[in-house]
C-alpha cells in the first residue's frame, strides 16, 4: 500500500519534520512492506519556510533581524523562480516545476516565502516575557525588505504563532512608514499615535504596488470587535483581560489615524467603495486583518490579500498529484479540537482527500472533536496518543516515542497483511 504522511506541527513538542519522521518510522515498523512517503505540511504559522523549503527547492537566504523584542535573531526567506501564467491574484500552483504548460502568456516571476513567526514567533520569548503591550512586527518588516531587495515580485507571508499584537504598525515602521519610536513599541503605544506619525505610509504604499502581497494563514478574524485579534488572541500571548481591552482601545485609535493618513474620508477612500453598503472600505474589518495580532491589517494596508494558508502550501507542494499517487494519507497535529476544523492542515488534508477519494486518518497528541465532527471533514478515522492524564505526561515526556508507537498500532489496523 501507498501511505503518505502528512502532518502539521504538534505544537510546542515536533516540528512537521519530526512528527512525520515519528510517524513513518512507526507506519514502517508494523508494514514493512508498504511504500511509504513523507510529506510535512504547514498551514502558515512556525515551520512554514522549512516545509515549502524541504517541498519545492528554491534558494534560502539568511539574514538577522529583530524578535518581538527588538533583540536580533537569525531568520531566512525563501526564493523561487516561478513562471506566472497571467492569472489575476496568482492563485495558480505556486511550486513552478510541477505546474505543466502554463500557455503562451507565462512569464518568470520571483517569488519570496517569508514566516512571520521567525521574527515575531511566541516561541522566541521566554515565559515571563510574553507580553503584546510590548512585542513588535519590526523584524517581519525587515524580512520584506529583504524579499523586495532579493528582486521578489509576490511575497508570501505565513501568519501564524505570533507574540504581538501590534496592527503590524511595527512591520510598517520598518519599511518606512513612521519612526520607531512611535510604531515599533508594541501594540498598548499605538493609542498615542499621531497623523504626523504615518508621513510615509503612503510612499511605503507606493512602493509596494507593483508586489503581490499573500497573507498565507488559517485564522480569519478582523482586526477588531468581539472576533478581533485582541479579543480572541491577546490572551495566550500573555495579556489580562484587562491589557486586552486596552489594546482594543489602542488598536481602534491607530485604525483611525491611518484612516485620516490616508485620505479615507475622500468618496471611494484609499480602499475604494464597498459594493453592498456604498461606504468606503475598511481594511479592518476584512477577515483575516486580526491574522497574528493584527500583522494581517499591516500587510492589506500594503495592497495584500488573504489566503487559506494551508491551501497556499497545498498548491505549492503539488499535494494533489501527490495524493493521487497514494492509497492512504495520514495526518495529525498535536491537538484535533475545533479550531481543527477551520482551515488547519488538518481539515486542509482531508478536504482534498476527499475530492480524490483517498482515505484519510488522523494521528493527533489528543482527539477533541467528535466522530460526527470527523466524518463531516471527511476523515476516515481518528486515533489519539494520549487519552488519560497519564498518557499525555507519557506523550510529553517521550513525544517522539509515544508517536512512533500510536502510528505503528494504526498501521497495524489499517495495512493489509501479508
Amino acid at each position: 500500500m501507498r501511505v503518505l504522511i502528512a502532518p502539521d506541527c504538534f505544537t510546542g513538542t515536533l516540528t512537521a519534520t519530526q512528527a512525520a519522521e515519528a510517524l513513518g518510522e512507526g507506519w514502517r515498523a508494523a508494514a514493512p512492506h508498504d511504500d511509504v512517503r513523507l510529506l510535512p505540511l504547514s498551514d502558515g504559522g512556525p515551520g512554514f519556510l522549512d516545509v515549502l523549503a524541504a517541498a519545492i527547492g528554491g534558494e534560502v537566504v539568511l539574514t538577522t533581524v529583530s524578535d518581538p523584542l527588538g533583540r536580533p535573531v537569525p531568520a531566512a526567506i525563501l526564493l523561487v523562480d516561478e513562471e506566472d501564467g497571467g492569472e489575476e491574484g496568482g492563485v495558480e500552483a505556486e511550486g513552478g516545476t510541477d505546474g505543466g504548460d502554463r500557455g503562451t502568456g507565462a512569464r518568470p516571476r520571483r517569488t519570496a516565502y517569508v514566516e512571520s513567526a521567525q521574527s515575531a514567533g511566541l516561541h522566541l520569548l521566554a515565559a515571563d516575557e510574553r507580553n503584546p503591550a510590548l512585542t513588535s512586527t519590526w523584524g517581519v518588516g525587515e524580512l520584506l525588505d529583504l524579499a523586495v531587495r532579493e528582486g521578489a515580485t509576490r511575497v508570501v507571508v505565513g501568519l501564524g504563532g505570533s507574540a504581538t499584537n501590534d496592527a503590524g504598525a511595527g512591520l510598517l515602521a520598518a519599511l518606512g512608514a513612521g519612526p520607531a519610536d512611535r510604531l515599533a513599541r508594541g501594540g498598548l503605544a499605538l493609542a498615542d499615535v499621531e497623523i504626523g506619525d504615518l508621513d510615509g505610509l503612503r510612499a511605503t504604499r507606493e512602493r509596494f504596488s507593483g508586489i503581490e502581497i499573500v497573507l498565507a494563514s488559517d485564522v480569519d478574524n478582523p482586526l477588531l470587535g468581539f472576533d478581533g485579534a485582541s479579543a480572541v488572541h491577546a490572551a495566550r500571548k500573555g495579556a489580562t483581560p484587562a491589557l486586552a481591552q486596552e489594546l482594543e482601545a489602542a488598536l481602534g485609535a491607530f485604525t483611525d489615524v491611518v484612516g485620516r493618513a490616508l485620505g479615507d474620508d475622500r468618496p471611494g477612500g484609499a480602499f475604494g467603495t464597498d459594493l453592498l453598503t456604498g461606504m468606503p472600505r475598511r481594511p479592518d474589518r476584512v477577515p483575516g486583518a486580526g491574522a497574528a495580532g493584527g500583522l494581517g491589517y499591516g500587510l492589506l494596508l500594503l495592497g495584500g490579500h488573504r489566503r487559506s494558508g494551508v491551501e497556499v502550501v497545498l498548491e505549492a507542494v503539488s499535494f494533489a498529484d501527490r495524493l493521487r499517487a497514494s492509497d492512504l494519507v495520514v495526518t495529525g497535529e498535536g491537538c484535533f479540537d475545533w479550531q481543527s476544523l477551520r482551515g488547519k492542515v488538518v481539515a486542509g488534508v482531508a478536504a482534498a482527500a476527499l475530492e480524490t477519494a483517498v482515505p484519510s486518518v488522523v494521528v493527533a497528541g489528543q482527539v477533541m472533536v467528535g466522530r460526527r465532527e470527523a466524518m463531516g471533514l471527511g476523515v476516515s478515522g481518528c486515533y489519539a496518543v494520549a487519552e488519560t492524564p497519564e498518557q499525555v505526561e507519557a506523550a510529553m515526556t517521550d513525544p517522539v516515542g509515544t508517536l512512533r508507537a500510536r502510528a505503528a498500532r494504526v498501521a497495524a489496523t489499517w495495512s493489509p497483511r501479508r
